[in-house]
């Protein structure tokens, strides 16, 4: 769209080229928005439309974030997003919608060799580059938004403490920033912007204990669709792989943590070999919906592991001896976090 006055005064003969080429500047600098107005104000609105109320925001950091979790599962939407990690940049694009009752969703990868997933209800399915697909059972594409950002938000308050910061303009839309502060020195700080419109999340950043960014992502591109996308329709309808089976877990021994850090909690827990050294190892996954935590457990001397601390773009790494196993743990988190969780193992 174009303002109109200025499409007017082209056409006057009247008008100075100087005067002309002066307006021209002065309409590039003035941001879309006000070129909208201007037009709608010229072409006959009505009064009571430019006198329109904003709607009411909420003016608790906590009601943002329950509005937020609550759009993420029912709206239906596009968002285009990089992904900041470790000096890597991937882009991608998810899909979101309601098909029949049920939660569908699609992500892409837009760099690298082809790889999509796809969400129907309760089950994932993955498609990679010359691999053959397959589908497991999962609430979430993995990639996308932390899982606390459209989970229960009380689960999130266990350990965080939530404040309103200020207001960004991101993706061409106003957003509302809320920090999430931790509530003790065993975790990251986070923050999120989040759509004043819609409540979709808009910017997610990792913050470490000095403020340095561990992980973004950054929409740069929101739509909001009237109905669910004609790619969701088509892969609700999709007869997609079964679900694969749970690993056997007969060589696996009963692990348990006498201790974790407040909000935590185990999502996975497998027993597998290793690819190339078929070394027996036991892995437990923990998380508290904004960070993942992995923890491997072999018998002493069978696998070789890491001899010291590590900790690089704000990934820890640590080793622990528990008995006769070897631990290493790793994570978003302080070492001093992952050494105690390490430490807190022990056999049922």
């Amino acid at each position: 769209m174009f303002d109109g006055s200025l499409i007017v005064l082209m056409n006057t003969k009247s008008t100075s080229p100087t005067l002309l080429r002066a307006i021209c500047f002065i309409c590039s600098l003035l941001p879309m928005s006000s070129l909208v107005a201007q037009t709608t104000a010229q072409t006959g609105a009505s009064a009571d439309a430019a006198q329109t109320q904003p709607k009411e925001l909420p003016q608790d950091a906590q009601v943002w974030l329950e509005n937020m979790s609550q759009s993420l599962r029912k709206a239906q939407y596009k968002v285009s997003i990089i992904h900041l990690q470790a000096n890597h940049i991937r882009p991608f694009v998810y899909l979101h919608g309601i098909v029949d009752g049920e939660q569908v969703a699609f992500l892409e990868y837009l760099n690298g060799p082809p790889m999509n997933a796809v969400r129907v209800g309760q089950t994932v399915t993955y498609i990679e580059h010359e691999q053959p697909a397959y589908s497991v059972h999962a609430g979430r594409i993995e990639g996308s938004w932390p899982a606390a950002f459209s989970g229960d938000i009380n689960q999130l308050a266990k350990g965080y403490e939530f404040v309103l910061g200020g207001r960004s303009r991101i993706a061409g839309r106003p957003g509302q920033m809320i920090r999430l502060i931790p509530k003790d020195e065993l975790r990251y700080s986070h923050q999120v912007w989040i759509d004043m419109e819609s409540f979709l999340p808009l910017r997610y950043d990792l913050l470490s204990d000095n403020r340095d960014l561990i992980e973004q992502m950054l929409a740069i591109e929101l739509l909001e669709l009237p109905a669910s996308a004609p790619l969701l329709e088509e892969a609700f309808r999709t007869e997609w792989p079964l679900v694969m089976n749970p690993p056997e877990r007969a060589d696996g021994q009963d692990w348990k943590f006498s201790w974790l850090p407040e909000g935590f909690r185990i999502v996975v827990k497998d027993h597998h070999r290793l690819l190339g050294s078929q070394q027996a190892v036991e892995y437990i996954a923990l998380s508290d919906g904004l960070v993942d935590i992995s923890v491997y457990v072999s018998r002493l001397g069978e696998t070789p592991m890491p001899e010291e601390l590590i900790t690089r773009n704000g990934l820890s790494l640590v080793t622990e001896l528990v008995g006769n196993a070897e631990v290493v743990v790793i994570g978003k988190a302080p070492s001093a976090t992952l050494s105690r969780i390490a430490k807190s193992l022990h056999l049922e």
